[in-house]
């Protein structure tokens, strides 16, 4: 689900050596390696709204400038920050790099680096979509026309690791505190601002890098960021909130009220019937097809109609998609994000949970709060 980008990122990004320390960055290259053969070396760009594959491999998240790695097959890699010299030592916590130098001619400094590597070959692109068209001609200057090997990261990227599991984990947990202060919230008769505050005040203070809000003023139809304060409690409140900690990313949908209510019922039926037949090897359109059969004659959600869920991880949004035209198969390690959603003209509701795909079927990481809901 995708939400407005921020327009500076202000939350921790610090590397933190204890939960992703070096070597697991070294293993994410040896694979790359693996893949691309011929490579002397990898071009990896990120932005401040694009920098997934970049913290894959360097750990560095981007606040508000791009940011260039060059990573040599053999030898230490180097990490172009943008925002000049200054900027260097405030991005030195950030990475497990220590060659760090200012994103100032690059084709210059590419040159001279792509004439280091020893062996032959050519260096592969990572993240060239996003690159602007002055630095890409910068780079393809200085490189050459090589091969962009974005899609062969991204698929290394889908397998999570232990350590990447265990962050997951956190992330959801803080998923998990956002939206239970959101419910506590409801129930005193908050406004619809102070609701939605208190959730991101709650993440924010257990160390989320970003918080994404969505909600809706028309019972559950439409979701919308903050565009103007809203100071009237709204009864039920459907709440979209996504956290980012350590990197990774979770996010979930809750129905919010302070008095019971069934609406969430045949949805939560639905989520729950899908977890059991996620399992590697499955096509992911099965499970769309299941959802789809499963809330029946209801009218589905709009926000779902037409994509039940997508995996995720350093991404917000991230392949593959749960959703009836893919021919993507679940795969062990893989990260969720799985969502129902029914409307009418009157109201819409859409309830979620985050998975991993186990070697024997799924994993819950977090599920919606239903009982307060």
């Amino acid at each position: 689900m995708l939400a407005m980008n921020p327009t500076l990122l202000v939350g921790p990004s610090d590397w933190d050596a204890a939960r992703m320390p070096r070597e697991e960055f070294v293993a994410r290259a040896t694979a790359l390696w693996r893949l691309a053969k011929a490579a002397s070396g990898a071009i990896v760009y990120g932005d401040r709204a694009h920098h997934a594959e970049l913290a894959y491999l360097t750990g560095f998240t981007p606040k508000l400038e791009a940011a260039l790695a060059l990573i040599p097959r053999v030898g230490a890699p180097r990490l172009l920050v943008g925002g000049g010299a200054n900027m260097l030592q405030a991005a030195k916590p950030l990475t497990w790099i220590e060659n760090l130098r200012p994103l100032r001619n690059a084709s210059e400094t590419v040159t001279q680096w792509a004439r280091e590597q020893s062996g032959g070959g050519r260096p592969v692109l990572i993240g060239g979509a996003f690159m602007p068209p002055a630095l890409r001609h910068e780079v393809d200057e200085a490189a050459g026309a090589i091969a962009d090997k974005t899609s062969d990261l991204r698929s290394l990227m889908r397998r999570k690791s232990e350590r990447e599991l265990a962050v997951v984990r956190e992330a959801c947990a803080t998923l998990d505190m956002a939206i239970a202060a959101m419910g506590n919230a409801q129930r005193s008769g908050k406004s619809a601002t102070d609701t939605i505050l208190a959730g991101e005040y709650a993440a924010h203070k257990r160390g989320a890098q970003d918080v994404r809000t969505l909600f809706s003023l028309d019972g559950g139809r439409t979701l919308r960021p903050f565009e103007t304060l809203v100071d009237r409690a709204i009864d039920p409140l459907q709440v979209y909130v996504a956290v980012r900690q350590h990197g990774y990313w979770a996010e979930g949908f809750a129905l919010l009220s302070a008095t019971s209510t069934d609406r969430v019922v045949r949805p939560a039926e639905v989520l729950a019937s899908a977890f059991a037949i996620i399992e590697p090897g499955r096509p992911c359109a099965e499970v769309a097809h299941a959802i789809a059969q499963g809330i029946g004659s209801l009218q589905p959600h709009p926000v779902t109609a037409h994509m039940q869920g997508n995996a995720m991880g350093l991404a917000l949004e991230e392949q593959p998609l749960i959703a009836t035209g893919s021919e993507d198969t679940f795969q062990a390690g893989d990260v969720f994000s799985l969502r129902v959603g029914v409307a009418n003209e009157r109201e819409g509701t859409i309830v979620s949970a985050m998975v991993a795909v186990g070697e024997r079927g799924c994993d819950v990481l977090w599920p919606a709060p239903l009982s307060e809901q």
